[in-house]
């Protein structure tokens, strides 16, 4: 696996990086939902990383094959909790978008 992102050469907005901390509020949100995690903990609950687990599981023991699906939704969640994380250090001023990529990139040869 790669991981690089993209370097700015364009000076930081200072009022976004202010209120950087307030602007990654909703994002995480939607992060959290979608990856099953609250507070750091991981939770088998209502959210789609939970409900999903069983799936892939029971088709990983009984036909010992990994679905293709569960890999694409893994390596897109992947690479949506990089530029969120990406964000939130301040190694870019570009907002995380839940439907394109953007200055992350995370590559498996």
């Amino acid at each position: 696996m790669q991981f690089a992102v993209d370097y700015l050469e364009e000076p930081r907005d200072r009022m976004s990086v202010f209120l950087r901390v307030i602007m990654i509020i909703p994002i995480a949100i939607v992060l959290g939902v979608v990856s099953g995690q609250s507070g750091g903990m991981p939770s088998f609950g209502g959210a789609a990383g939970g409900t999903l687990l069983f799936g892939p599981l029971l088709m990983i023991v009984f036909r010992r094959k990994y679905p293709r699906w569960w890999f694409d939704w893994n390596l897109a969640l992947t690479r949506f909790t990089n530029r969120v994380t990406a964000y939130l250090f301040m190694m870019g001023d570009q907002y995380p978008a839940t439907d394109e990529e953007q200055a992350v990139h995370l590559e498996i040869p």
